[in-house]
């Protein structure tokens, strides 16, 4: 730039000074921007986490207490609970996380056009809770059912053509051209949201035409729980923990091979789950869950101190607490795989890995990165942060313990359980979503710089 404007007959070092700060007020500005589109991803992720994503959940789980019967709940409320957790709460995060970080991670050419990323939000939000409202109130569900899944699908679509233009330069993520393990990771985990939306949309198509009401059958759900689970979500969380934690947790470098093994028969995995051999699906995903940790160095010593400034110094360790709920939520699954009678196993082994696994590393990540994009902000309380990573923590090993014990009729008593863990479970939640708003409303105690990486 410099080398051109010199060329110039006008050129002097004012006027390249006036339009370096120019440049730089325009990429100041653009900061705030997706600071604050980024917010409104999160905020609107914590309401769906909260209202109908937690609070429907507790509801189903005290109905199905009081009854002792897993069957006493409509399936159209439990999946309507689900989806708005996974793609309200989760989805939300993962797209607004990446609008913002992606293009910094991956430099390219021109910017997408924030009207895009809004135009998604919209789009997204609203169909997840049209579903939501659709299962819950079945109100004209055989129209409503496939708009919501049609508008989550074209959300998607938006969402991955504006962040795929980006091309890798020669450094940042890659190394002389070459993408890291950790991006190929996050790809495999875009490419089953993709699945995991088309297969939501055909089934929406077929259940508005020939279903008796917008409840998927329960061949059908148990093979798309297993691509959304370990198909989606997974490899996301994956993929970041392999960007983020060996910095976080001050732990050597990936093993890119072992990770990009571990993908693959993960991905096996999914494929034998979606054809209904869940004995090998199962074997498959703990199998590469074990490689991953492996992989990533979750459990070796540290090399470096952890890096816990503004959050609470317990940190690590729910961090390497989750990866032991990933090894629960596998070794589950091969179990209840391999019995006659898995209702409350299968349960057990879903909650472990979406409580355990996922929220615990949303809940730890998030609180530790999400204050810095959002306009270099501290996180508010990091007391509140331990507070609800502990009452997450003993939330979900009563949910797990209580499903296999009143379900499978090893001790009735567990019965009297289930509602407390969901009531602990939900405080957890509440405690995030306010430590983080808080966070959001308060002032940043420095400018915001214009590459916010923690």
């Amino acid at each position: 730039m410099r080398s051109a404007m010199s060329t110039l007959p006008w050129s002097s070092p004012k006027s390249e000074a006036a339009f370096a700060l120019l440049a730089y007020e325009q990429m100041k500005a653009r900061e705030v921007q997706l600071s604050r589109l980024l917010m409104f991803y999160i905020v609107g992720g914590l309401l769906f986490m909260l209202l109908p994503g937690t609070f429907l959940g507790v509801w189903n789980l005290i109905s199905i207490s009081g009854r002792h019967a897993a069957e006493s709940v409509s399936a159209t409320w439990i999946q309507a609970h689900g989806h708005a957790q996974i793609l309200g709460w989760i989805g939300s995060f993962i797209i607004g996380i990446g609008y913002y970080s992606l293009p910094k991670l991956r430099r390219g050419a021109r910017p997408f056009a924030l009207g895009v990323a809004w135009l998604t939000a919209g789009l997204w939000m609203t169909g997840v809770l049209l579903r939501w409202f659709t299962n819950v109130y079945l109100w004209h569900w055989r129209t409503l059912l496939p708009l919501s899944a049609a508008m989550e699908l074209v959300a998607f679509l938006i969402f991955f053509r504006a962040v795929s233009q980006h091309r890798p330069e020669a450094s940042g993520d890659s190394k002389e051209g070459h993408l890291e393990a950790w991006i190929f990771v996050v790809i495999a985990g875009s490419v089953g949201l993709l699945l995991t939306l088309l297969l939501n949309f055909a089934a929406s198509l077929w259940l508005a035409f020939r279903g008796a009401g917008p409840a998927f059958p329960q061949v059908f759900d148990q093979r798309f729980l297993v691509l959304v689970a370990w198909g989606f979500m997974v490899p996301f969380v994956w993929g970041f923990s392999a960007k983020w934690l060996p910095t976080f947790l001050g732990t050597g470098s990936v093993s890119e091979r072992i990770l990009g093994f571990a993908t693959g028969i993960l991905v096996a995995g999914v494929a034998f789950g979606l054809s209904g051999w869940f004995r090998l699906s199962m074997l498959a995903v703990f199998l590469a869950s074990f490689f991953t940790i492996k992989a990533l160095g979750i459990f070796n010593r540290p090399e470096k101190p952890a890096k816990t400034q503004g959050v609470h110094p317990s940190f690590p360790y729910f961090l390497r607490s989750a990866y032991v709920w990933l090894l629960i939520a596998g070794a589950l699954g091969v179990w209840a795989a391999s019995t006659a009678d898995p209702s409350g196993i299968w349960g057990a082994s879903r909650h472990a890995l979406t409580v355990g696994f996922v929220a615990m590393m949303v809940f730890c990540v998030g609180q530790r990165v999400l204050p810095a994009f959002s306009g270099m902000r501290l996180l508010y309380s990091s007391n509140l942060m331990f507070a609800g990573l502990l009452l997450l923590t003993c939330g979900c090993a009563l949910r797990v313990s209580g499903e296999i014990l009143a379900y499978q009729d090893i001790l009735p008593g567990a019965w009297y359980w289930l509602p407390y863990s969901a009531v602990i479970e939900l405080t957890a939640v509440t405690i995030f979503a306010v430590n983080l708003v808080t966070t959001f409303l308060s002032k940043p105690p420095v400018q915001v710089r214009l590459i916010s990486h923690p």
